[in-house]
């Protein structure tokens, strides 16, 4: 993961935004702290036979609307400053998405491509087992994020419900549709980024048709993201990359193409075709629409003078540092902010919960209509309130969601 501390990154845009609505500075402390954090270390036997631990985190940042939501993270290099951060983004997030929730974010510090299914599993459901007290439906409801998947869910919501002596689908979100999945969830953030792009494509006067993208990261979101391209907007995906490189193609890349290429080699450098392109050089490359998918920190205060994309599309959490932010909005790059524009995965995980609730599944085509209007009606509001004050995508973003959290605070006696 990126060197930069997310968290920091994560409190600064709190300041920004406490400035702007003159905010009282206890409050602005409220909004910055995470209301309550657990640390733990998690045995589990290897395949060897050898016992490993690992240490684990689930941060709950905010509760005033709702029961917590948010991801768990299997990650080498997780730390608890990003789980933080993370856990932030995701109050600002769902506050944005007008969802009835908190935010919240888990991980833990393990290598997942190192580890065999059956230890996966037992490390999954010892993580539950030591983060019982904190998780439930009706309390804070986890849900995949890096290098977890819909069966390490399918896991833990089983552990869940072993150890609450029934059935608890409820607890979690981003399951297999056997078990009370939604349909749509698999590739809802990055619908719900594209969707955001086709609204600002239709301010900004941009055909998108016609319009090339740069995809940064090729896990789910970054796959998704360039096979939808293609397919509800018609645009060209011009390069794509993942850690290990990318590659570039003037005539366009199949993301069919691109995505068997890395489940084979391992990335998609070198398919056929196409020429090799370093990550950094991806972020500078002269595209309509660049779409950062990866991790925190990509576009600095050293490389977003060298942004020539009209949009940036984050679909990654805090690719774009405050410093960063500065320099694409003086350059007039429009940014549409993560916590709006990948906000597709956590409003489907909220429809799944409420399915979960009812015991009555949607169909996917209801999926994604309530999606396209959550997601439409999120992105004007933005744009309005950034004209209206002339402030930046971003700093509007914070300003609805703050003044949204702030309110109940507020109503509920907390400031």
């Amino acid at each position: 993961m990126a060197s930069i501390n997310a968290f920091e990154i994560a409190k600064q845009q709190i300041d920004k935004c406490a400035e702007i609505l003159q905010l009282d500075p206890g409050v602005t402390a409220m909004l910055k702290s995470p209301m309550r954090e657990l640390h733990v270390s998690i045995p589990v036997r290897m395949d060897d036979g050898s016992i490993r631990v690992f240490q684990g985190f689930r941060v709950q940042h905010n509760d005033a609307r709702g029961i917590t939501k948010g991801g768990i993270r299997f990650h080498p290099d997780e730390t608890i400053d990003t789980v933080r951060a993370l856990a932030a983004w995701m109050v600002w997030k769902c506050a944005l998405a007008d969802l009835p929730l908190g935010g919240a974010k888990g991980g833990v510090v393990c290598n997942p491509k190192e580890m065999s299914a059956g230890e996966l599993e037992r490390l999954s459901r010892a993580y539950v087992r030591n983060v019982f007290q904190l998780i439930g439906p009706d309390r804070d409801v986890p849900a995949p994020d890096v290098y977890t998947t819909p069966q390490i869910m399918a896991w833990m919501m089983d552990e869940y419900s072993m150890i609450a002596q029934k059935p608890q689908f409820g607890v979690i979100t981003g399951k297999p549709l056997s078990i009370g999945g939604s349909p749509g969830r698999g590739d809802a953030t990055a619908r719900g980024g594209i969707y955001c792009i086709r609204e600002a494509a239709k301010v900004l006067g941009i055909d998108m048709s016609k319009a090339t993208v740069a995809v940064q990261g090729y896990g789910n979101a970054g796959y998704h993201a360039a096979r939808l391209c293609r397919e509800l907007l018609g645009s060209k995906v011009v390069a794509v990359c993942d850690s290990k490189g990318g590659a570039i193609c003037e005539a366009g890349i199949d993301a069919e193409v691109a995505y068997g290429c890395k489940a084979s080699n391992g990335t998609v450098c070198g398919m056929p075709g196409t020429d090799r392109i370093s990550g950094d050089e991806l972020l500078e490359l002269d595209v309509d629409v660049l779409i950062p998918a990866a991790v925190e920190g990509a576009i600095t205060a050293k490389n977003a003078g060298a942004v020539k994309a009209r949009i940036v599309a984050e679909l990654a959490n805090g690719p774009t540092t405050p410093e960063a932010d500065d320099i694409l909005f003086q350059k007039g790059v429009h940014v549409i902010p993560d916590f709006l524009c990948n906000a597709g995965g956590v409003t489907v995980s909220y429809f799944e919960m409420v399915q979960n609730f009812n015991l009555y599944p949607w169909s996917e085509a209801e999926v994604r209509e309530r999606l396209d209007k959550k997601m439409t009606s999120a992105y004007h509001s933005v744009l309005n309130t950034s004209r209206e004050r002339g402030i930046n995508m971003r700093q509007a973003a914070y300003v609805i969601a703050v003044e949204r959290v702030v309110e109940v605070m507020k109503l509920r006696g907390w400031v």
